[in-house]
């Protein structure tokens, strides 16, 4: 059974369960055991010092609710979401210290929105309509309100009744009235931003004991579960617990999600939201954190910033629910003591006592395809790893669901990563998170002329037009499907096809990690088949981070003037740096990354064209980070297979002025055979010949290297 409770069960009493408050994150039995555990662990004493830090700072301030004016990282934006932080941390002091000027700043802060809110039109800059409020997007005000409702709950009891009444009146319910009536379609969405909406309204339903709100917030404004919280689980989450939106939209969401599911769990256990959908949650949360690697950082994939940790506080939350409150998995601590805080609060006790009682465990990475869609049948994200955490070989193949109006049009693209930085990369989303200066801190224009543009990914593009002619509402109708995986101790592999992205072009691409004999580290095996019954132009880019130091073929270098690769589809962005004809059988081009290096050696002909890219072209506000691509091309060709082997080589030491094995050993690869059915191929490592067979409708003997 998908729900383990029917709606009809859904009816909560104040009185059965007793109000007290707090009662969200921090609750009234527990405040005791918190304030001891202060004194008693390291890391729950270091977050309260944050937490008090942040209090002190602004119970010395004046309150401040100024006018809406400004987008993301303006003056106004960063103090309303000043505000919302100084609230929280004050109701937590408050709680801990029973210091009542942190509960006073709190019900003065409450007071002065309550006073100005309902005098406040539509924001100046709102990005649509109908828009927040408070901030230039009501996503935001969204965020506002989850976090306010916490710092609420916590001085509630400090709060005179006729002053309650008078909040519920001049400020809760006119904020929930904005997000679930005046922006029902956001409220009623299947989306992130209707995840922080309903957990907004839920949650000060819960506090303000307001039924209608949580009966809204979990079934959506109709109350017929076609939207809601609830329904947001069963849509945005496969069985795996991997959300569509891609590791770095769940990054975000997973706090309005696990947080909600925290008060729901609170105020009506019965309910049992921690076992919904088999647990859905708590695989959520050890998905997310599977989806990164071992330098913290996401798989960027779709729209995502490639600076966000898991340190974020979101995964904090996440983290710490999921241990405290869900299943104290002992190898959540080892995130949490890289996060280096806990939320004060009930959970964030239970992390910090055992991390301080020695049960930490390492975080285990696994080798794994991750299903996407909700019944798990809208292929996934092929992960293979191999080596320890302090240094690891990791494969990415993307091959799942559009990701909605977040997703990229990249279908079946590869991500390599080796010796703790990426190696062959995303260029994730283009924006510049609250630099007003910067389309007001939103995706600048060349989000989508450039970081959704398949040529912007490592995967195939056919005649210089990106997959599903960039619509991705029609990307949504299907999905690449897995044809194999498998991860054991000689090597890994994972094969998918797409064959939608084109009309009449059909794509299967395998890629294996495996370790030859003698080699330090594991190669990256490409087979990249494309099949059609008409002629067409393949380019298949390869974006490398680094800095190129040898190519065995003859180039041609654009030395008086750059030229733009082409006029749309992402090309108009590349400059045509250099190019060549390969005309030997093997192509190798060599870079230097974190002192390592790194060589794509790849099966030519004498058609096989090279073009050597850099972003930045067509970029007049300077928009595009200046990265680099070579990009294998094959301008004529109706059925085509691409063999690469990508390769981890050699030392570079600066410091020490040595440089070793900056020549790869990888060599000769051939094709043996290739049809429908299968594919073989030879290459040679340390002068021994390897075989590898790949058979593509034989699930029992998919793949063979001899």
């Amino acid at each position: 059974m998908k729900k383990v409770f029917s709606i009809a069960t859904l009816v909560f009493s104040l009185a059965a369960h007793g109000q007290t408050h707090p009662s969200i994150m921090l609750t009234k039995k527990n405040v005791e055991a918190v304030r001891a555990g202060i004194t008693k662990y390291p890391l729950l004493k270091s977050s309260y010092n944050e937490v008090k830090e942040d209090a002190d700072k602004a119970i010395a301030s004046p309150i401040n609710a100024p006018t809406p004016a400004d987008g993301g990282g303006g003056i106004t934006h960063e103090q309303h979401k000043n505000n919302y932080k100084a609230v929280t941390a004050c109701g937590i002091a408050y709680q801990l210290t029973k210091d009542e000027r942190y509960a006073k700043y709190v019900k003065d802060m409450l007071f002065a929105y309550a006073k100005v809110y309902n005098t406040w039109g539509r924001h100046p800059k709102r990005k649509q309509q109908p828009g927040g409020k408070i901030f230039w997007q009501n996503l935001n005000d969204d965020v506002w309100l989850v976090y306010m409702i916490q710092g609420y709950d916590c001085v509630f009891d400090y709060i005179k009744e006729n002053d309650r009444k008078y909040l519920t009146d001049s400020l809760w319910a006119p904020v929930v009235n904005e997000q679930s009536v005046v922006n029902t379609k956001i409220f009623n969405l299947i989306h992130n931003h209707a995840t922080w909406s309903t957990a907004g309204v839920g949650m000060a339903g819960y506090v303000c004991g307001k039924k209608e709100w949580v009966d809204i917030a979990l079934h959506g404004s109709k109350k017929d579960g076609k939207t809601g919280f609830l329904k947001q689980i069963d849509d945005l989450f496969s069985p795996d617990g991997y959300y569509e939106e891609g590791p770095y939209y769940l990054r975000y969401a997973i706090q309005p999600f696990i947080i909600f599911a925290r008060a729901i769990q609170q105020y009506q256990p019965e309910l049992k939201i921690y076992a919904y959908r088999n647990g859905l949650l708590k695989k959520a949360v050890q998905c997310d954190l599977q989806c990164t690697y071992t330098n913290k950082v996401f798989f960027p994939i779709n729209d995502a910033l490639k600076d966000k940790t898991y340190e974020t506080e979101e995964l904090v939350y996440a983290v710490d629910i999921a241990y405290g409150d869900i299943e104290p998995s002992d190898n959540l601590l080892d995130i949490a003591q890289q996060q280096k805080r806990v939320i004060v609060s009930d959970a964030g006790l239970q992390v910090a006592k055992a991390i301080a009682e020695g049960k930490t465990k390492p975080f285990v990475y696994k080798s794994q395809f991750i299903r996407d869609g909700a019944d798990g049948k809208s292929g996934g994200v092929g992960i293979l790893r191999s080596g320890k955490n302090d240094n690891q070989t990791c494969i990415v193949m993307k091959a799942g669901t559009q990701g909605m109006g977040h997703g990229h049009f990249d279908r079946l693209n590869l991500l390599f990563y080796d010796n703790n930085v990426e190696v062959l990369s995303d260029y994730g989303a283009v924006r510049f998170l609250n630099v007003e200066t910067k389309t007001g801190g939103g995706y600048t224009k060349e989000n989508d002329t450039w970081g959704k543009a398949t040529v912007a990914h490592n995967t195939l593009v056919a005649d210089k037009a990106s997959h599903y002619n960039e619509d991705w509402e029609e990307g949504e109708k299907s999905s690449p499907s897995l044809v194999y995986f498998d991860a054991n101790a000689r090597y890994q592999v994972v094969c998918a096809e797409e064959n939608k992205a084109y009309k009449d072009v059909k794509m299967l691409r395998t890629a294996i990690l495996f370790q030859p004999e003698g080699a330090e580290s594991p190669l990256m095996l490409d087979v990249f088949k494309v099949r059609s019954a008409t002629t067409h132009q393949y380019d298949l880019p390869f974006w490398y981070q680094g800095h190129l130091t040898n190519i065995n073929f003859k180039y041609n270098s654009n030395r008086t003037q750059l030229n733009a690769l082409g006029t749309s589809d992402g090309y108009q962005h590349m400059w045509l740096n250099a190019e060549g004809k390969v005309r030997n059988a093997n192509g190798a081009i060599t870079f230097l990354n974190n002192k390592k290096f790194y060589t794509t050696t790849f099966l030519a002909d004498t058609a096989t064209q090279v073009e050597f890219v850099t972003l930045g072209a067509n970029d007049p506000e300077f928009n595009l980070r200046s990265e680099k691509a070579y990009i294998i091309t094959q301008p004529k060709a109706g059925n085509h297979t691409f063999v690469n082997i990508t390769e981890p080589h050699g030392k570079n030491n600066p410091i020490a002025e040595f440089t070793v094995g900056f020549m790869p050993v990888t060599k000769n690869i051939k094709l043996v055979s290739d049809d429908d059915n299968g594919t073989a191929f030879s290459f040679e490592y340390n002068q021994k010949i390897y075989t590898v067979q790949l058979q593509y409708n034989n699930k029992q003997q998919f793949i063979t290297i001899n």
